[in-house]
């Protein structure tokens, strides 16, 4: 649905001489055309929105609790301890030197922010479902709401970070500067995910149940606890088809001293994230006629 902002004829036939009045804007909706996926251009008209809806996610998350914002960099903290002690007492597997707690911090920095854009942006519809029904806005500006304030949890994680790498001396360098690269190839993949799901949940209840349990599978299967060359060389190539593979390595490389980076995989994981995130709009935008009537 999109919408032109254009003036009623009636008001500027019926101007008096001697009082000037400015033509009331009418707003008509037309259903959508062309093939764009996202119409910007209404999301910005909308932009007071989408800000609202952010605000209010945060306030919501941290209101009623003794620590707030500091769950953001515990909870990773504490998973990147687990998995220290699992992958990297337990198991044994290599980290190219770096200390495990940096290693798996690194990659958890990535999962979390994926994690938390569509875990939010799926059942954002539902959640909404009265203003759905009654408001018109732009629907995709629900979703699309979950991407602030999960940005804002990731950077106050990238403090801790920071603590770490400094500690353990691996702080990686000028390759920091590629870090807002990898940040944007997640979210546009998280997102692209997120309007798919936010749109089939809409009518099949049955994917809040589904995602969770997908979610914990590519949690496993996602080079988060251990390195891409601990992968056996065999299958490494179909791994690497989780385009998940070339940004947690992008992150390291940009995070910690030492990592390497597979180029390869580094091109694939942005152009499978341009692609999702282009599906997702295109997705959504086909089943937004009916979210009013089904919702």
């Amino acid at each position: 649905m999109s919408l032109t902002v254009t003036t009623s004829p009636s008001d500027t036939e019926t101007k008096s001489s001697t009082a000037e009045r400015k033509p009331l804007p009418v707003i008509v909706l037309r259903p959508s055309r062309g093939w764009r996926a996202i119409d910007f251009r209404e999301l910005w008209v909308f932009r007071d929105l989408l800000s609202s809806l952010a605000i209010r996610d945060v306030k919501l998350r941290y209101r009623q609790t003794a620590l707030g914002a500091v769950w953001v960099v515990l909870q990773p903290l504490l998973a990147a301890g687990i998995f220290s002690f699992v992958f990297g007492t337990v198991a044994g597997l290599p980290t190219g030197g770096v200390p495990y707690v940096v290693f798996a911090y690194a990659g958890l920095l990535a999962w979390n922010l994926f994690n938390s854009i569509i875990t939010k942006s799926s059942n954002s519809l539902v959640t909404h479902a009265s203003m759905v029904q009654k408001v018109f806005f732009p629907r995709m500006l629900l979703p699309i709401s979950a991407v602030p304030g999960a940005l804002l949890d990731f950077f106050v994680a990238l403090g801790m970070m920071a603590v770490l790498t400094v500690l353990n001396h691996t702080f990686s360098g000028w390759s920091i500067l590629t870090l807002p690269v990898w940040v944007a190839i997640v979210v546009m993949l998280a997102t692209g995910i997120g309007l798919i799901a936010s749109a089939l949940m809409v009518s099949y209840r049955d994917v809040g149940q589904i995602l969770p349990v997908g979610m914990q599978m590519l949690l496993y299967i996602s080079p988060i606890a251990y390195a891409v060359e601990a992968v056996p060389e065999n299958i490494r190539p179909f791994f690497a088809l989780n385009p998940l593979v070339g940004v947690l390595e992008g992150f390291r490389w940009a995070l910690v001293e030492g990592q390497p980076l597979n180029t390869g995989y580094a091109v694939y994981s942005a152009i499978a994230s341009v692609v999702v995130f282009l599906l997702g709009g295109l997705t959504f935008r086909r089943m937004e006629r009916k979210f009013a009537d089904v919702v």
